[in-house]
This record gives structure tokens, C-alpha cells and sequence, in this order.
């Protein structure tokens, strides 16, 4: 019985990794501190939603709020006036007259004074609280900046205020409620008409910084540096090889919100150094513009060669 011959069978090389596919330019724009406004803006956008979905601020909550304060308005107004009279002092008949009249007219000595009791409720004044410290606290970031150094020594900061508060209110124990309750009497409101209109203000800058954008803005190509500026878009001209770029993370907040930071680019026929801040997802830009810049460093040599 005749056997075949046996068919020697090459093995495949292994699959070979594709090679990240190289950028053929890399856009570069700078833009406002604005941008980092967007938490506050979400915010504003989910009170008011919640407050329309509520049906806004009770209406019986502003007529009792009303009420209030005309009551403490007539109530200061009475203690305020001159208890002594000009007129002569009447006779004890005259007196005793006067003293029925008035008891009789006076509307509070025959009914009580009328007290405001209306349900009471809160989620406008929880949203508004939550506004406020999500507004506060961004702009705290975009006003003051925060490296590395100097946030962890606010991190150190804090957690030694909060260690001391808690030692304080463990020697104190009825101090805590009391600051709470302080913090609690403040009932700031807003309606759904300030939070929507709030967000609608910024969502029309946002459009227009994106506009304007588009007439300022860097692109990094594989043997130059472009800058394009202006409305009839007017064109700047820097040679790519031999070019430097350096990456600061000069605020760890903003990072953190978009990834942003600063890249400082030093072309070789330019004696100044092109700094644009708040450039957004910094990391992969500049890991794009590091690729295409060393891919052109490999042909260049390879030209010399």
C-alpha cells in the first residue's frame, strides 16, 4: 500500500502588531478659563429640571414668607414708637374711658394674632444650596491655581482643620448641632426660570467660544508648525524640525476636570517660546505630535544617509 509523501508545512510567523496609525497633523487651541464652568453649568441645568418637575416654588410657601415679613416689619414699627404722648395727662375718668375704647378697637384683644402654618418644603432651598457650593467651589479653581506641591499641602491643610473640628466638637458635643442648625436656618431659593436661564447664558458663551476658536488655533504637521489666525484666516509659517515641545500640568483641578494644561513649544527659527495655555486632553496630543515628530527625526536621518 503506497503512502503519500509527506508535505512539509512551513508554520505562519506570528501576527505582527499593526503599528499605531501616524497622525498626519495635530490641532493645538487655547482656550478661556470658561471652559471649566461647565460642573456649575450641569447643575444649574439638573435644578432646573428638578424644580420644574416639582412644580417650582410652592406659591403658599411666598404668601407665607410674605406674611412674615410684614409681621416682623409691624412688630419692629410698634416697639419702635415713642411709648410717651405730648398731650396733657387726662383726667382719671377720661383715662379709664380712653383705656376701654382703646381695649375695645384693638384687634388683639379680641382675636389672637394670626400665625402662618403651611406645609413646608425644602427641595428648592436643597437645590439651591447645592448650587451654590458646586458655583463656589469651581470658582475656586478657576481663579486661583493648584500644582502638585501646592495641592498637597492644601490636602495636608484640610485634613488637619478636620482632625481639629472633630477634637473640638468631641470636647463639645452640643457645639455640633448648633453650627448645624446655624448652617441650616440660611434657606436661599431660586426658581427654575433663574437656573434655565442661567444655563442658557452660558451655553451662549460656550457657542461663541467655540466660534472664536475657529479663527485662533495651532496644527502640527510633519515638517511645520501652522498658526491660524484671524477672520480671513491669516497664516503663520514655523519649521518643524528640531522642534522642542514642553508639557506643564500647572493646575491638578483642571487636569482633572478636562485634562487640560499648558504646552510650551520652541520652534528653531523662533527666538520666543509659543505658550498656549488650557490646551484640553493634553496628554494625547502630545503624545500624537511626540510620534509624528519622531517619525520625521527617522526620515530625516535616513535622507543624510
Amino acid at each position: 500500500m503506497s503512502q503519500d509523501p509527506s508535505v512539509s508545512v512551513t508554520p505562519s510567523p506570528p501576527p505582527v502588531a499593526s503599528a499605531p496609525e501616524m497622525p498626519d497633523h495635530v490641532y493645538l487651541v487655547s482656550y478661556p478659563k470658561i471652559v471649566f464652568l461647565y460642573p456649575t453649568v450641569l447643575t444649574a441645568l439638573f435644578c432646573s429640571i428638578v424644580m420644574w418637575a416639582k412644580g417650582d416654588i410652592p406659591t403658599n410657601e411666598i404668601v407665607a414668607q410674605q406674611k412674615r415679613n410684614a409681621q416682623v416689619v409691624m412688630k419692629a414699627a410698634v416697639q419702635s414708637a415713642d411709648p410717651f404722648s405730648a398731650d396733657p395727662a387726662p383726667a382719671d375718668g377720661d383715662a379709664k374711658e380712653n383705656v376701654l375704647a382703646t381695649e375695645a378697637s384693638s384687634p388683639s384683644a379680641t382675636a389672637a394674632p394670626e400665625t402662618v402654618s403651611i406645609k413646608i418644603h425644602s427641595y428648592h432651598n436643597v437645590c439651591a444650596r447645592i448650587f451654590l457650593i458646586v458655583f463656589a467651589l469651581n470658582m475656586v479653581v478657576i481663579s486661583f491655581d493648584f500644582p502638585r506641591t501646592t495641592s498637597l499641602t492644601w490636602f495636608f491643610a484640610i485634613t488637619a482643620i478636620v482632625i481639629g473640628l472633630w477634637f473640638l466638637f468631641s470636647q463639645y458635643p452640643g457645639l455640633a448641632p448648633k453650627l448645624v442648625q446655624g448652617l441650616l436656618s440660611i434657606k436661599p431659593w431660586a426658581n427654575a426660570s433663574f437656573y434655565m436661564i442661567y444655563t442658557m447664558i452660558m451655553l451662549f458663551l460656550y457657542m461663541w467660544v467655540m466660534i472664536s476658536r475657529r479663527f485662533d488655533y495651532w496644527e502640527v504637521k510633519g515638517n511645520e508648525l501652522l498658526h491660524h489666525h484671524g477672520f480671513l484666516s491669516n497664516l503663520e509659517r514655523f519649521s518643524a524640525p528640531n522642534l522642542r515641545i514642553d508639557k506643564e500640568i500647572n493646575d491638578l483641578f483642571e487636569y482633572m476636570l478636562l485634562r487640560s494644561g499648558r504646552l510650551i513649544i520652541h520652534a528653531s527659527n523662533e527666538r520666543r517660546a509659543i505658550v498656549l495655555e488650557n490646551v484640553l486632553f493634553i496628554n494625547g496630543k502630545e503624545d500624537r505630535i511626540t510620534r509624528m515628530l519622531g517619525a520625521l527625526q527617522v526620515r530625516v536621518r535616513t535622507d543624510k544617509e
